[in-house]
C-alpha cells in the first residue's frame, strides 16, 4: 500500500530510542525525509545510519526538549536541509518510576516541561507551516497508563493524560486546514525503556526479571510483547494520506493489554 507520504519531511523525536527510531524507520521506508531528534547523538547517529543504508533520506539532529529557546534554530535547520516539516511525531522520553504523591514541585516541572510544555511549544512552531501548506500530521507518542494508570509511574500518569485533551482539542481547532492530530499509546513493547521498568519492579518487589516479565505477558491477549515495527507501522499509518479522516483519537497499540473498552 503506498501511504501517500514520499518526499514529505518528517521530524521524529526520540528517534535514537526503540519506539522513537521504529517509526523515524518506518517513515523512511514510505519515502518521507527523517529528522531524526534525540538528545543521544551517537543513538541519533545509529538511527539515520540504519535509514541510510536502507537508501533512505535521514539527519541526525541532537536536540534537548528541555531547552526551549533552541526550538526556532533546530526547526530552521531541519527545514533548511530537509524542506517543511510536514509530519511531526512527539515522542518524549519518560520520567524514572516514582509514586504520584510526595514528589518535590521542581521535578514536576522539569518533566512538565519536558514532556509535555516542548510538545506544545514544538508543535505552534510547525502549525503555521502545515496550515499554509493545507496538510500535515501530528502524532503525539504517550503511555497506556493515560487509559489505565500504571502503578508506580506517577509523574507520567498524570504528565502524559495532559497531551491527551491537547491533541483532542488541537484535532478541531487544525481540521479544516487538512491537518490530523492524533494520539497514539504503547502497550508492552520490546525496548530498552520496557526492560528498564521490569527490572526496577523486580528490584522494588524481590522477585525475577523473567517473573515480571512472565507475568505481563499473561495479562496480554496476543501473549507476548509488541515488536517496536508494529508500533512504528501505526504510526507511519496515522502520518499517511490514507489516515485523512483519522483524527482526534487515542490509537492502543498494546496486543490487546488494556482491559477498559
Amino acid at each position: 500500500m503506498d501511504l501517500g507520504i514520499s518526499g514529505k519531511t518528517a521530524l521524529v523525536f526520540g528517534a535514537g530510542g526503540g519506539l522513537g527510531g521504529a517509526i523515524a524507520r518506518a517513515l523512511a521506508a514510505e519515502g518521507a525525509k527523517v529528522a531524526v531528534a534525540d538528545i543521544d547523538a551517537d543513538a541519533a547517529k545509529a538511527t539515520v545510519d540504519a535509514i541510510n543504508g536502507q537508501g533512505g533520506v535521514a539527519k541526525a539532529l541532537v536536540w534537548d526538549l528541555v531547552d526551549l529557546a533552541a526550538i526556532p534554530s533546530h526547526i530552521a535547520t531541519v527545514e533548511a536541509e530537509l524542506g517543511p516539516i510536514d509530519i511531526l511525531v512527539n515522542n518524549t522520553g519518560g520520567p524514572p518510576p516514582t509514586t504520584v504523591s510526595g514528589q518535590a514541585p521542581e521535578d514536576w516541572e522539569k518533566f512538565f516541561r519536558a514532556m509535555v510544555l516542548s510538545v506544545i511549544a514544538i508543535t505552534d512552531a510547525v502549525l503555521p507551516g502545515m496550515r499554509q501548506r493545507k496538510w500535515g500530521r501530528i502524532v503525539t507518542s504517550t503511555s497506556s497508563g493515560v487509559v489505565a494508570p500504571i502503578p508506580n509511574l506517577g509523574i507520567s500518569n498524570a504528565l502524559r493524560l495532559s497531551l491527551v485533551g491537547w491533541s483532542k482539542t488541537l484535532a478541531r481547532e487544525v481540521g479544516r486546514d487538512g491537518i490530523t492530530a492524533n494520539i497514539v499509546l504503547p502497550g508492552r513493547i520490546a525496548t530498552g525503556r520496557i526492560t528498564f521498568l521490569d527490572e526496577q519492579k523486580a528490584k522494588r518487589e524481590n522477585r525475577s526479571v523473567e517473573d515480571v516479565s512472565a507475568e505481563s505477558t499473561a495479562a496480554i491477549a496476543v501473549g507476548r510483547y509488541g515488536d517496536p515495527k508494529e508500533y512504528g507501522d501505526v504510526v507511519a499509518f496515522l502520518a499517511s494520506q490514507k489516515a485523512s479522516y483519522l483524527t482526534g483519537s487515542v490509537i492502543r497499540v498494546d496486543g490487546g493489554l488494556i482491559a477498559s473498552i
